[in-house]
């Protein structure tokens, strides 16, 4: 599975947003699923909805609901680990939507992302030593 973040919805959205064309070319380029995790579709959904309107956000819906990617779900056991990666990471600092995209490659086993956020995902490591590879800016 591919790790899509919050940057990456937004850049398919919006044919302005300089990363849009790379977007489209990865996602017609992947070959496995797409996978975020709740606290990316809240972030994406709030972004979307304040910078293209409310079409753009129930379109992303849309894509949900026709099985264009899945959704992880975080449980209470991963709190501690989330908060252990906010600390790690303050000085960046770490948002609850990012926490959970390294617990999520951590749970995967594997670090593949979409993301426009090449400074945050060039930095974290899931399982505290192993990098992400951005398929978007590779």
């Amino acid at each position: 599975m591919i790790i899509a973040d919050t940057g990456f919805w937004l850049a398919i959205a919006n044919r302005k947003d300089r990363f849009h064309l790379q977007a489209v070319e990865a996602l017609t380029q992947v070959k496995e699923s797409l996978i975020v995790t709740w606290a990316v579709m809240t972030e994406t959904c709030h972004l979307l909805q304040t910078r293209l309107g409310t079409n753009a956000q129930t379109s992303f819906i849309q894509s949900y609901k026709q099985g264009a990617f899945e959704v992880f779900t975080i449980e209470i056991h991963h709190a501690n680990r989330l908060i252990e990666l906010m600390k790690k990471y303050e000085d960046l600092p770490m948002d609850l939507a990012d926490a959970s995209l390294v617990l999520l490659a951590e749970e995967l086993k594997e670090g593949g992302i979409l993301s426009t956020d090449q400074r945050d995902f060039q930095t974290y490591r899931w399982k505290n030593r192993h990098p992400f590879e951005n398929l978007l800016l590779s």
